[in-house]
């Protein structure tokens, strides 16, 4: 017997301490983020956000979000972060409660539980919706590591680790101090 294919549905269905998404047709619910986790996903979205989404002290021009979902087709996927160009999406959509056009940029913080989604399906996924900028921060190693598309396939720009002071594309005009998304 042929399994079906995960429905919005199923995803609705979940209990609210979950996060869901489907890729592939197959629904993954995980718990919410670890201490860890929502530490360095919080750190990096408050260096982001006033910079490029609200242009203080940075060149603005971009949209920044925490766990946006995405509709891709047939995937729901839920990003750590996303951020789109304004000259790709100039307002926020009011007519729905997620997204339908791909990001510029997505960032996965990596958990033992996900990782392996993260940097596999989730990744062939961004890389079929032309995601130019793909990032993994993985708390436990303290690393950010830095992808850009090229091609059909992703290519490694950087590895950045401990507390590093880094400039990293697209977000190159400011310097991140690696150390605060580590920060216990």
């Amino acid at each position: 017997m042929a399994k079906r294919a995960a429905t919005y549905a199923d995803l609705c269905a979940l209990a609210p301490e979950l996060l869901g998404q489907i890729v592939y047709g197959v629904l993954h619910a995980h718990p919410r983020p670890a201490p860890k986790h929502a530490r360095a996903a919080s750190a990096l979205g408050e260096d982001l956000g006033p910079p490029f989404n609200r242009g203080r002290g940075g060149p603005g021009g971009w949209i920044i979000l925490d766990e946006p979902e995405l509709h891709l087709e047939e995937h729901v996927l839920v990003p750590d972060l996303a951020g789109w160009r304004r000259t790709r999406m100039p307002e926020l959509p009011v007519d729905k409660a997620f997204f339908d056009l791909a990001p510029d940029w997505a960032c996965e913080v990596l958990s033992p539980s996900t990782a392996s989604l993260d940097r596999g399906d989730k990744r062939k996924i961004y890389g079929t919706f032309s995601v130019p900028h793909l990032w993994y921060v993985d708390p436990e190693a303290c690393t950010l590591e830095v992808l850009q598309l090229d091609g059909g396939s992703y290519r490694i720009v950087d590895v950045f680790s401990g507390a590093a002071k880094v400039r990293a594309v697209p977000f190159e005009a400011i310097e991140l101090e690696l150390a605060a998304l580590w920060a216990r």
